[in-house]
């Protein structure tokens, strides 16, 4: 009888210790992910047509986790505008990619829905860049293919040179494709850019441009 009395009080000391404990931490408390916050870029072009007046042209973009959002102006034909969502697939260590299709539609001057693609890869001090979409306008203009590409290569942080290649109708003639060089300069998170293709002939275009990213 002794025995299962000291057997009970024992039982009855444990359970009043683990009352006074606190409570365990909820489960998966610190385990919540943080939330991933929006980035921006802003970056007008000051295009220098030598058969033509200059204008400004400007690309604005919006991306949070793999959400792409993106605004022009006088890209795809003066005085008009276009809009776009897309969605990044990214990846690699030693060769880095990032892939990006977008969809919109472009109003002002010209009419139409756009579909196209936005993909970089780099290795190392080498990167290469590619702009690409295709527009199906409305009425009887013909549906048109644009390029924008380039080949860089970062010989110090701050500093990039390259060849770029781009195919428009907003300017350049009779040609198909316009070619070129251009270097960047970058300044935390402010980069001033010069184009110049066609160099040498009576259809050169010269363009600079300064983005900020936030």
């Amino acid at each position: 009888m002794r025995a299962a009395f000291m057997l009970l009080a024992g039982m009855l000391s444990v359970g009043s210790v683990r009352a006074q404990e606190p409570p365990p931490p909820a489960p998966n408390a610190a385990a919540q992910p943080a939330a991933v916050p929006w980035t921006f870029s802003a970056t007008g072009y000051w295009n220098m047509p030598r058969e033509s007046g200059d204008y400004l042209s400007g690309i604005f973009i919006a991306e949070k986790s793999q959400l792409h959002l993106e605004a022009r102006a006088n890209y795809e034909a003066k005085h008009s505008q276009s809009a776009f969502v897309g969605w990044s697939f990214s990846g690699g260590e030693t060769v880095q990619f990032k892939a990006t299709p977008i969809l919109g539609f472009v109003w002002g001057s010209t009419h139409g829905v756009i579909g196209g693609l936005e993909a970089s890869l780099a290795v190392k001090k080498f990167d290469y860049y590619i702009e690409a979409e295709y527009l199906n306008p409305h009425g009887p203009e013909s549906g048109y293919f644009y390029a924008w590409s380039e080949l860089g290569y970062r010989p110090i942080e701050w500093l990039r040179l390259g060849l770029v290649v781009q195919r428009t109708r907003i300017y350049g003639g009779d040609r198909d494709l316009q070619r070129g060089g251009f270097f960047q300069v970058t300044v935390r998170k402010v980069t001033g850019s010069f184009y110049w293709f066609n160099p040498g002939s009576h259809e050169q275009v010269a363009i600079l441009s300064l983005g900020v990213s936030f």
